[in-house]
């Protein structure tokens, strides 16, 4: 069970149990149960109209995003307000500098990038993960999948309040109950780099790659991805929660992986490609 299933399962008004002792019980921390990002009303909607925005133009700096916000929102907030709340986020504009929606340690081991002009031409050759900032109605959460890259089945995901690392490990450990690839490749966030996570992928002899500064365009798998699962999912459905995201989300992951063709795989699902079901 996730680190995020265990916290669902938390609830305040037990008549029997403490919510002290059932974080005991359930091996999370009290202070994760009652998490909640502290963020105005009007920065919440700005964030939401940025997070719009950075979907469809990832490319944006600040400068331009304060422009969009005033012209398409209606929202007028200074540039270093917007700057501010696209760390919060964990947004950079892809160019010159990479987008990573959480900033590196220094004291954290990185890895080189060992994709560069490399084919990618079977299943488990490559996973790649990456993390998105979600919008909630009232609030926001965060994304982390493992994708393949060659038939871009989803492996694992999880949603998080917070950006954690073991929601992130969490969600590794459960991607390699269903297949352990040759390279996993990730940005250089903290999550990624932390011993927590690269010890499980040392563990089983999994090489380990990051993308580089300035290298945009190394993870477009999963930036495809999030685009997907935006504009088909999160945008329409407008979810109240994070437990009402992850239902809403396991249905469509299911119908991501399973039925819904991909052009670039010949009209075929990527479970067909996947599981190689000619």
């Amino acid at each position: 069970m996730t680190h995020s299933e265990r916290l669902a399962l938390i609830d305040p008004k037990h008549p029997d149990l403490s919510v002290l002792r059932q974080a005991k019980l359930f091996d999370v921390s009290r202070a994760s149960i009652y998490y909640e990002p502290v963020v105005s009303e009007g920065d919440i909607l700005a964030m939401h109209a940025i997070d719009r925005i950075f979907t469809d133009c990832p490319f944006y700096g600040s400068r331009r995003i304060r422009h969009e916000l005033t012209r398409t929102h209606g929202i007028t907030i200074g540039r270093h307000h917007v700057r501010r709340l696209m760390r919060l986020m964990g947004l950079e504009t892809v160019y010159p500098k990479h987008r990573s929606t959480s900033a590196s340690n220094k004291q954290h081991a990185k890895y080189p990038y060992l994709l560069s002009g490399v084919s990618i031409v079977r299943p488990n050759q490559v996973h790649g993960t990456d993390i998105t900032y979600l919008r909630l109605e009232s609030g926001f959460c965060y994304l982390v999948a493992h994708l393949d890259w060659f038939s871009r089945y989803v492996l694992a995901w999880e949603l998080s309040l917070s950006l954690e690392t073991t929601f992130c490990i969490d969600s590794l450990t459960r991607a390699l109950a269903v297949a352990q690839p040759e390279i996993h490749n990730s940005d250089q966030g903290v999550q990624f780099t932390s011993e927590g996570y690269t010890d499980v992928l040392k563990a089983h002899g999994i090489t380990i790659s990051m993308d580089g500064r300035g290298r945009c365009f190394d993870n477009i798998f999963t930036e495809r991805l999030w685009r997907s699962v935006k504009y088909e999912n999160v945008f329409l459905k407008s979810y109240r929660s994070i437990n009402e995201a992850r239902v809403g989300l396991d249905e469509y992951f299911q119908f991501y992986n399973n039925e819904r063709p991909h052009q670039s795989l010949n009209y075929r699902t990527p479970a067909e490609v996947f599981f190689d079901k000619r």
